[in-house]
């Protein structure tokens, strides 16, 4: 990997082996993914036709037609799995990966394109709808998957694929290529041009992300060119029948109204967007490009002051599968897709390593627990779209999707991990996240263990083993996460450390001389606290939701004898905490109200009255309200869900 610009941090994350993770909350969901989610997404593609296309055997009338998307299911199926083999060796598993990647050695033509639509659908018709037939979205997976499999397994045989590809790609849309100036509808590739210049360092990749960067957004419009050489209005124009009289709303919902670096508010397609502002922050990192990580700050302000869910979820818009207005934040009405959310954890990452800033890892965080670990059931094998923070009894997860992204998506997600909590530069080691084990870090000092054990999020204990391979001087940056409210506690070998002065940008900055043996420790504080949504949230005026350290958590009809509607929760009420075994969770308790009808008759034991309206108000019963994480809602059966729940001032 090569090492970024000085006028940067310099941080990059850790490569996957040198971490270790063996952890109470962690490992066994991972554990679930291996066992369970990945084989079951095995199935789903075999069964679904997706492996099936890339012999390239369908034809014109032909049943199941090859779908513009299905290379990005293999492609982040394979990763998923790469990242499983690099930790747990699976003779079975390894092999499904190696039939995978010999299809797709297989449907490459001898250029280097590969692309089963425009193989065999649509011949002849390749690179001449960029804004909506997912290409280089695909490609862009593609690369990721190459990349992943190569660092995980040591093979080169995905890798030399996925570069020939690229290659072609950056013959065609380079000077005089027959997509010259143009640029990806849905964004994918630029971020993975990124990864697949850092493990080859062939520079021409991470220029060719450059250019699709740069030309986005600028004038004449490309997809307006592309749009009248084509005669038609593209494949998704059955999707979109407004879109020639909506020009600057789909513009916006490719994030091509602009060019990227006079961008300012975050608008459309939510995925794409993070999918683009994740390999901006990259590009800002690798050329430090001053411009390019201002527009990352000011549509991160965008995003977290005026368009995130409480959950990290992203995308309020079920009809552009995006953002909507500033403050439109509707709890059933909303959408918050899973892949929303992984998309904010790869951003906020890479706004971490480009700052040096905590904030960044506390929305890495919050998306992580909440809105993306959310997406799939406690088994592994059901899953969500989209994220709703509320449900009228009817929301479910499924099996499986006409369009699949979200699965795999979740799946390469958890079984990465490693890079997401720990980072180094320099001579710094940096934990991110707290997560039980070991990473190995090479500081400018020398090598250097950290061994990590705790408890969380279930506890707020973290103690931190140094270990170096001889005694030297460096720093070790432990995140404190913003929402410890000043109320976290440090000590290192049992000595206090004052966080007033020892914290900077996020981080608790140790800089000292380390010997094999030496510990710190971090309190965090794992109180419930009630968090509540600025007035211009309308919805949620009245409401109050509750977080206990990174968890959000929600109320499930299921652990009451009303719907969530009905219940309120007093301001001056006390927090309790149980242990709900069969979730593995800590569940929030506390006394509350729940609004009921008066009962008919005088002796209390007669049916509710059931008049629509009445002159009395509802009787307001007192009642245990509890409060489960929401990533663990709806693995109990179907019931209604609120996470924002009626506050009364008694």
């Amino acid at each position: 990997m090569t090492t970024p610009p000085d006028h940067t941090t310099g941080r990059r994350s850790l490569p996957l082996g040198n971490v270790t993770i063996d952890d109470d909350f962690w490992s066994p969901r991972r554990e679930v993914v291996r066992t369970g989610t990945i084989p079951q997404q095995e199935r789903q593609l075999r069964s679904g036709g997706q492996f099936e296309a890339l012999r390239l055997g369908w034809k014109p009338g032909d049943p199941n037609e090859p779908h513009i998307f299905w290379e990005s299911d293999v492609a982040k199926w394979i990763e998923a799995a790469s990242y499983s083999l690099a930790k747990t060796p699976d003779p079975a598993l390894d092999a499904a990966v190696d039939e995978a990647i010999g299809l797709l050695a297989g449907a490459q033509q001898d250029d280097g394109y590969l692309n089963v639509y425009f193989t065999v659908v649509a011949p002849g018709r390749r690179f001449t709808d960029l804004r909506d037939t997912h290409e280089l979205y695909c490609a862009g997976h593609l690369i990721e998957a190459g990349v992943a499999h190569h660092q995980a397994t040591g093979k080169t045989s995905l890798l030399d694929v996925v570069r020939r590809f690229a290659d072609l790609i950056d013959r065609e849309f380079g000077p005089g290529g027959s997509a010259e100036g143009g640029y990806d509808g849905h964004e994918e590739i630029e971020l993975a041009l990124v990864k697949l210049y850092r493990v080859t360092g062939e520079r021409r990749y991470l220029e060719l992300s450059k250019r699709l960067i740069d030309a986005r957004g600028t004038q004449p419009f490309y997809f307006d060119l592309e749009r009248e050489k084509r005669g038609t209005e593209g494949y998704f124009s059955f999707a979109f029948p407004d879109r020639p009289k909506e020009v600057q709303r789909f513009r916006e919902y490719t994030q091509s109204h602009l060019p990227v670096r006079e961008q300012s508010e975050a608008v459309g397609h939510s995925v794409r967007a993070m999918y683009l502002y994740t390999a901006m922050a990259d590009l800002a990192l690798e050329y430090g490009d001053d411009e390019l990580r201002r527009a990352c700050e000011r549509l991160w302000h965008s995003i977290t002051e005026k368009k995130m869910y409480v959950t990290g979820g992203l995308g309020s818009d079920p009809s552009i599968e995006g953002f909507g207005p500033d403050y439109d934040l509707p709890g059933i009405g909303g959408y918050a897709e899973t892949c929303a959310a992984i998309g904010l954890v790869f951003w906020s990452q890479r706004m971490a390593l480009l700052t040096g800033e905590g904030r960044y890892a506390d929305v890495m965080e919050r998306a992580l627990y909440n809105a993306a670990l959310s997406g799939a059931s406690a088994e592994g094998t059901h899953y969500f779209y989209g994220n709703p923070l509320a449900s009228d009894g009817s929301v479910h997860r499924h099996e499986w999707f006409g369009v699949a992204c979200c699965p795999p998506n979740f799946a390469r997600l958890l079984t990465s991990l490693e890079y997401y909590a720990y980072a180094e530069g320099g001579n710094e080691a940096v934990v991110n996240l707290f997560v039980a084990g070991s990473a190995a870090f090479s500081l400018d000092s020398g090598a250097v263990r950290l061994d990590i054990a705790t408890g969380y999020p279930r506890s707020g204990s973290v103690s931190i083993t140094v270990a170096p391979a001889e005694t030297a001087s460096f720093t070790v940056a432990v995140r404190v996460p913003g929402w410890a409210g000043g109320e976290a506690k440090a000590e290192v070998n049992g000595e206090a450390v004052d966080l007033a002065s020892a914290v900077a940008e996020g981080y608790l900055r140790l800089q000292r001389e380390w010997s094999e043996g030496d510990v710190i420790t971090l309190e965090l504080p794992l109180a419930p606290q009630r968090i509540w949504a600025n007035p211009a949230v309308t919805e949620d005026i009245g409401r109050v939701a509750l977080r206990r350290g990174p968890l959000v958590y929600c109320l499930e009809g299921v652990d009451h004898g009303v719907p969530v509607a009905a219940l309120s929760l007093p301001r001056d009420s006390a927090f309790d905490t149980e242990v709900d075994e069969d979730l593995g969770i800590e569940a929030v308790v506390a006394d509350g109200f729940a609004d009921v009808a008066p009962h008919v008759g005088g002796d209390g034991d007669g049916d509710g009255d059931a008049r629509l309206y009445r002159e009395t108000p509802p009787d307001s019963r007192p009642t245990r309200v509890r409060a489960v994480p929401y990533f663990a809602w709806a693995n109990r059966g179907q019931s209604t869900m609120e996470v924002w729940i009626r506050e009364t001032a008694r």
